[in-house]
């Protein structure tokens, strides 16, 4: 049936693939005579297309009708936090919605109302009411939010202060804890009192340099229930790189821990806390963790002081929360800093609060009954995402270690064991098990998970579908977008809408996002900039140390005025509402004037057995850019002509012309960050002879010795 579906949607005319004759409609199968749903195309989307400054390619209209991987039952959409929402704004609002698309179109139509009704819906917590939700959607950036309100960001996450699970910590090591909301809130008022006494207030900073432990999220709730802004990296990042983001910021106090487990081993890492604290004099006090056990000598380390010690006497001290404007900066967060020293995001308490509960309740359908986890550590975004889990009053698991120590199996027998129901991961993690040939599905009993949210960087469509086929039929693959820059997501998931392999569901609601072209005109259905039109609470303050906000407006506005571009290649989908991501435009690839996502190139390749990894970049070529492909190749393999061979075939045949490499190499490894994305700019930066300025900021820096010593073979 597929050939055969295939077959006519080839031979179809343009003339005949718009109106199909009753003669021929006679002949074609019944699958491919069904009507598509007057749904396919929503009213909005619809809208879109009719605008003059709206492009859609020709080779992409019509486009073969896509069979969803998920759809959620009838149950299910009534039941969600979504359908909820959409209900709560038809009662205050006198509207009718009965899809994502026409609540999306109001919520980018009317954005202080939606932004308003979010505030109700999520019940967030101020000493004083806002007087207006916005001053002037037109300032961009410079758009305030919440004029007038008063309130605090850790009170919003500590709301509940009952006996259900807050955390469960889970290390690689078999170490494990747990602690109820009523314990949390004690915890953190003890340490709070302490930070009081030596002097924090509003505005300080407290930095982590710490394992995902339950020691990190109550430090952090500590600091910001003060009005400090906190900032952290993992201690799997040396010590330079934790100074090149720490030490631009001038902590107060600084929250370290005697080592780590990794992969079964034990790493101290209170040499480095020794560095760092020499290096930062700003710090009054340097309060370490007890974590891989053993006596602990602080004496190296100017200011320490172990945790226990520093923590107040007092057993239930009163939690006093700072009431402050929905303005005022709650975290600093980090450019990757792979082209220099990173870049400090200062960001707002109530923009990052409300638009992470958005993002939680909505999008994510998480509920006070729910056990969320997501891998990650406290470098990346993800674990600021993950504890605002706090404030739906849900239980978070806390994961810290390698997740395939034992084996690759490791996180499946967590869910598994923890009855978890939402479970986040990257798309390098799920290519990992693919490649592994792990059958999560078959092994364990996943009965209780009922959403995997993913990020990280792109994943292919047949990611998507191993999904399904390797992991569960019945689950809502919440795939997401967005980035440290806002601390949340620009495309992400909807409980209530089908999913479509490679795409995700659709902008996150209020996110005036767009795919513009070079002229910075809105298409869909070929491959475009991501922008966001309209002002969103969660978009940065400012830069530090940026005063004129030169930094700031060069980042995002300078290529288009008044238009935030995040720096992602995507294609909008006008049939399902989808987007589909390329990789960083940054990356892109221009052979002969062609832009090609680098991602179209990795989801050939690397479903080849023969090809374990791979990378991409555009060399400049007597005055055009050719495409270098490297390769990590599977244990065993040889890069032979025959394989070269096989790989341009494959290209050609799976891609097109454009995307079949001038050179194909070996490499050891591709360099990545430490959120694991792939570094194509740095191996860019050796090719054409420029420095690769902060060499720490990469998770495995060692590998780009390999490329300096090949440029000279590349330059013939």
């Amino acid at each position: 049936m597929k050939r055969a579906v295939k077959r006519s949607l080839k031979n179809r005319s343009k003339k005949a693939s718009k109106k199909i004759t009753k003669k021929r409609q006679k002949k074609m199968p019944k699958k491919v005579l069904k009507k598509p749903s007057k749904k396919v195309i929503s009213k909005p989307l619809k809208k879109a297309l009719k605008k003059p400054s709206t492009r859609v390619s020709k080779a992409a209209t019509p486009k073969p009708f896509k069979k969803p991987l998920w759809v959620p039952s009838k149950e299910q959409v009534k039941n969600a936090n979504m359908t909820r929402f959409m209900e709560f704004v038809n009662r205050r609002y006198g509207k009718d919605f009965k899809s994502y698309h026409d609540l999306y179109q109001w919520s980018i139509d009317r954005i202080p109302d939606f932004w308003a009704a979010m505030w109700d819906f999520a019940g967030i917590k101020a000493s004083k009411g806002y007087d207006e939700v916005v001053d002037d959607l037109r300032k961009f950036p410079g758009a305030r939010w919440f004029l007038g309100a008063r309130l605090n960001f850790a009170e919003n996450l500590l709301r509940y202060r009952d006996d259900q699970l807050a955390f469960i910590f889970k290390g690689e090591t078999e170490k494990s804890s747990q602690m109820t909301y009523a314990e949390l809130h004690r915890a953190v008022a003890r340490l709070a009192k302490s930070l009081r006494e030596i002097g924090v207030v509003p505005g300080d900073r407290v930095a982590g340099y710490m394992p995902n432990l339950m020691e990190t999220a109550i430090a952090m709730l500590a600091a910001t229930s003060i009005g400090a802004v906190w900032s952290s990296c993992a201690t799997d990042i040396g010590a330079q790189a934790a100074l090149d983001r720490l030490g631009q910021i001038e902590p107060k106090v600084l929250f370290t821990v005697d080592g780590y487990f990794y992969k079964g081993k034990v790493f101290s890492s209170l040499g480095n806390a020794s560095e760092l604290a020499r290096a930062m004099p700003s710090l009054r006090k340097v309060v370490v963790v007890s974590y891989t056990g053993g006596e602990t000598d602080l004496s190296h380390i100017p200011n320490g002081v172990r945790y226990e010690e520093f923590l107040a006497r007092e057993e239930e001290p009163a939690l006093e929360f700072e009431q402050l404007p929905f303005d005022h900066p709650v975290f600093i967060m980090f450019s990757s800093g792979t082209t220099g020293k990173p870049k400090c995001m200062v960001q707002p308490a109530g923009g990052i609060l409300i638009n992470h509960l958005k993002e939680l309740i909505l999008h994510t359908d998480l509920r006070r009954e729910d056990r969320i986890f997501y891998i990650t550590t406290c470098s990346w975004m993800m674990w600021n995402w993950l504890l605002s889990s706090l404030g739906a009053g849900a239980t978070i698991i806390l994961y810290d270690g390698n997740p395939n120590y034992p084996d690759a199996g490791a996180m499946w027998k967590l869910v598994q064991d923890e009855r978890i129901t939402i479970f986040g991961l990257s798309a390098s993690y799920i290519n990992y098990l693919r490649s592994e040939g792990i059958q999560p599905g078959k092994r364990y009993d996943l009965s209780s998970l009922r959403e995997i949210s993913q990020t990280g960087s792109v994943l292919s469509a047949e990611g998507f579908e191993w999904v399904y086929r390797e992991i569960k039929k019945d689950l809502h693959f919440n795939s997401i977008s967005g980035g440290t820059d806002i601390n949340g997501c620009f495309a992400i998931g909807s409980p209530i809408q089908p999913v479509y392999a490679g795409e995700l569901q659709g902008p996150g609601l209020a996110m005036k996002v767009k795919a513009y072209d070079e002229k910075g005109k809105p298409v869909w259905d070929v491959q475009g900039e991501l922008v966001c039109e309209a002002p969103a609470p969660p978009m940065p303050l400012y830069f530090w140390n940026d005063p004129t906000g030169e930094k700031y407006r060069s980042a995002y506005f300078e290529h288009y005025p008044n238009v935030w571009r995040h720096g992602d290649y995507i294609v909008m989908h006008s049939d399902t509402g989808g987007i589909t991501f390329y990789g960083r435009s940054d990356a892109v690839l221009k052979p002969s004037g062609v832009r090609i996502g680098t991602a179209e190139i990795y989801n050939v390749v690397e479903k080849m057995d023969e090809i374990a990894d791979s990378l991409a970049i555009g060399q400049n070529w007597e005055g055009d850019q050719r495409v270098i492909l490297f390769v990590k190749l599977a244990p065993g393999v040889n890069l032979t002509e025959e394989l070269k061979n096989k790989i341009r075939k494959t290209l050609r045949e799976k891609a097109s012309p454009r995307h079949v490499p001038a050179i194909i190499m070996e490499m050891p490894e591709a360099p990545y960050t430490l959120n694991m994305k792939k570094v194509e700019s740095a191996v860019t930066n050796i090719i054409h002879g420029r420095p690769v300025l902060n060499r720490d900021a990469l998770m495995n820096p060692q590998v780009l010795d390999y490329f300096e010593k090949i440029v000279p073979e590349l330059q013939k």
